[in-house]
C-alpha cells in the first residue's frame, strides 16, 4: 500500500478556488482517484487519473470546474478546484491503486472508491460565504 498525503483544503467563498494535493510514497503504475464525502452522503468519486496520466474521469457535478493532474517527479497529484460551489463542501479524500490497464477511470471512479486500497487521511473543503 502506498503512504497518502492530502493538503490543501480549507475555508473558500463561493466562485472561489483551492488546489488539492496528493502526495505519495511510490507513484509509478499507479491510478489516483479524488473521493468525497459530506455529511450524511455517501462517499462520490469527483475525479481519477490512470497511471502516467493518460486518462481522466469527472464526475457530472464538477465536470468542467475540476481538474486533476499528476507530476510524477514530484509523486503528487493535483485536484484544481475552480467556481467552487457551497455543495462541494466536503472531507476530500485521495486514493491510490495499481493500475490493471484493463478498469476505464470512470470504473475507478464508481462505486463508491472500492477499486482503491489506498486512501490518505483526507482534507476538508467548505464553500461558504
Amino acid at each position: 500500500q502506498l503512504q497518502l498525503v492530502e493538503s490543501g483544503g480549507g475555508l473558500v467563498q463561493p466562485g472561489g478556488s483551492l488546489r488539492l494535493s496528493c502526495a505519495a510514497s511510490g507513484f509509478h503504475y499507479f491510478a489516483i482517484g479524488w473521493f468525497r464525502q459530506a455529511p450524511g452522503k455517501e462517499r462520490e468519486g469527483v475525479s481519477c487519473i490512470s497511471s502516467g496520466g493518460a486518462s481522466t474521469y469527472y464526475g457530472d457535478s464538477v465536470k468542467g470546474r475540476f481538474t486533476i493532474s499528476m507530476d510524477n517527479a514530484k509523486k503528487t497529484v493535483y485536484l484544481q478546484m475552480n467556481s467552487l460551489k457551497p455543495e462541494d463542501t466536503a472531507v476530500y479524500y485521495c486514493a491510490a491503486e495499481a493500475d490493471d490497464e484493463m478498469t476505464s477511470v470512470h470504473a475507478m471512479c464508481a462505486n463508491n472508491g472500492v477499486y482503491f486500497g489506498s486512501w490518505g487521511q483526507g482534507t476538508q473543503v467548505t464553500v461558504s460565504s
